[in-house]
């Protein structure tokens, strides 16, 4: 057999040279990509009327701003929509921010669920949106306008949260010639949407208005653009997309002092214990309007502290069935989906862990029985798919509509097996003893809440101490969501609800 001779040294070195080579240009390509992903892209022209971008959010952009090293204030913000509010640009947005208020003890969240237009967004938003009391929601989803308005409402109603929309990117534009007709009423529909319906809604509710198709069709124009260049999809944002809208959601989180103040009621107000309020016969008692209150943990507090017993209205927080919330589901098989999209009850809950366990399930997921167990309650029912179930305690209530496998297996075509388990929690909204909470680092504020979910009406808070010493609050906050509803009229598109405005006096 013919042998052949070994490499020489210099061709292993001209080997390992060429390996090097080949590898520098593979990461130079994906560093050029991650580079083009939010730098290499031509930004877009300055906006009309972009003197009052952030106008309507001035509460959390206040907040950010005045943030310092030693004083760090919490501000929390949920994206919430659908599948466009999941894609990357969210997270530009939201570096953006960590990057330009360093200071601030930020907590950022994204529960948008893909696929889940307005009139499905509602149910799960029972369990995303409100217990989590956002500062501000960034808002986009698609959908009718009379559920899209009931999620805006709600979160006016039962939150002081401020929200910033944005309206609808650009999918599509006719050329004038032989357009379809049916995608020629679908973009005439978004049109009148973002840069009318939208804009009446944001006005009517004292939201931020992102509007970005307007600029977005002048992007395309200025860049001699097709729609789908910026498209991963017939819908969804590729890179450029996503730096685009990015580029326009950015320019409405600014803070401004020189904005005129709103002649609205305070919706989160502060009260300094020993000066707003005081101790007074062995209590701090506050009558205050709202659906939220929370306690300030002392600073450097070094003497000896005491617990203390809270009461709203004479009762505990505990027995107000108000002030448990539940948590949203666990997913389904193959999807992110939530296996039950909204979990509801008929009698007071308690604080526990819970589970639904599939026990018959056919082949699609269209027909199948389950089982409900509490961590607390036990063993709480069984029942099918396809009928209203209400657990025996009445703590567990699941509408037919509500299970999400068969969906989940129509998008993934996965199935779901015997077996399956999705699981949820009730979780309090309140303390029924206020206790100092551990106290790690003197730049932050801890706050206690005390009750959220409350009637947004007056109420009397009590704290009393347990023991002997001193109670280590700083401050009670008091949180008022500005919207109360009235009767809708049947001449307006829109409603005659109203933000609601206190007497002076």
């Amino acid at each position: 057999m013919k042998k052949y001779p070994s490499p020489s040294i210099k061709s292993k070195i001209y080997r390992h040279f060429w390996v090097f080579c080949l590898s520098l240009v593979v990461l130079l390509v994906s560093s050029l990509d991650k580079i083009n992903a939010t730098q290499g892209f031509p930004p877009p022209v300055s906006q009309e009327n972009s003197a009052n971008f952030g106008a309507n959010i001035q509460r959390t952009m206040g907040l950010l701003a005045s943030s310092t090293p030693g004083d760090r204030k919490p501000v929390r913000i949920l994206f919430y929509g659908q599948s466009i509010t999941k894609q990357d640009w969210w997270q530009d947005v939201a570096n953006d921010i960590r990057k330009r208020f360093p200071d601030a003890d930020l907590t950022i969240e994204n529960r948008a669920i893909g696929g889940f237009a307005a009139g499905l967004l509602i149910r799960p938003s029972e369990h995303d949106l409100y217990p989590f009391y956002p500062d501000l929601v960034i808002f986009h989803v698609y959908g009718g306008d009379e559920d899209y308005e009931a999620i805006i409402a709600n979160i006016r109603r039962r939150t002081t949260s401020e929200i910033l929309i944005h309206s609808d990117h650009i999918d599509w534009m006719p050329t004038g010639e032989k357009d379809d007709a049916d995608q020629l009423k679908r973009y005439e529909w978004h049109n009148s949407h973002s840069t009318q319906w939208l804009p009446q809604l944001a006005e009517k509710y004292g939201c931020e208005i992102a509007e970005i198709r307007t600029p977005w069709r002048r992007y395309l124009q200025d860049n001699s653009l097709l729609p789908k260049q910026l498209l991963s999809d017939e819908i969804h944002l590729n890179n450029w997309g996503n730096f685009l809208l990015a580029a326009l959601i950015k320019p409405h989180l600014r803070y401004n002092p020189n904005f005129p103040k709103k002649p609205e009621p305070d919706l989160v107000k502060t009260y300094r214990v020993g000066r707003e309020v005081q101790w007074k016969d062995g209590k701090l008692r506050l009558e205050f309007e709202g659906n939220r209150i929370d306690a300030i943990a002392a600073k450097n507090f070094k003497d000896k502290a005491s617990s203390a017993r809270i009461t709203i209205d004479g009762k505990k927080p505990s027995e107000f069935p108000e002030l448990y919330a539940i948590t949203r589901p666990s997913p389904t098989v193959g999807v992110g989906w939530p296996a039950i999209i909204q979990v509801s009850s008929q009698k007071p809950l308690i604080v526990e862990d819970w589970k639904a366990v599939i026990t018959e399930i056919n082949s699609d997921s269209s027909k199948f029985k389950f089982q409900v167990f509490g961590s607390k309650t036990g063993y709480d029912g069984s029942g099918t798919n396809d009928k209203l179930f209400v657990s025996n305690s009445g703590r567990v209530v699941i509408e037919p509509k509500n299970w999400w496998l068969q969906s989940s297996y129509e998008y993934s075509k996965q199935p779901t097996l015997k077996g399956f388990e999705t699981a949820w929690q009730v979780k309090p909204m309140f303390v029924d003893a206020y206790v100092q909470p551990e106290s790690t680092d003197s730049t932050r504020e801890y706050f206690t809440t005390l009750a959220q979910n409350l009637s947004n009406s007056k109420h009397i808070l009590e704290i009393v101490p347990e023991a002997n010493g001193k109670v280590p609050i700083q401050e009670i906050r008091v949180y008022r969501p500005p919207y109360k509803p009235e009767p809708k009229s049947p001449k307006s598109q829109l409603g005659t609800d109203k933000i609601f405005t206190p007497p002076t006096t």
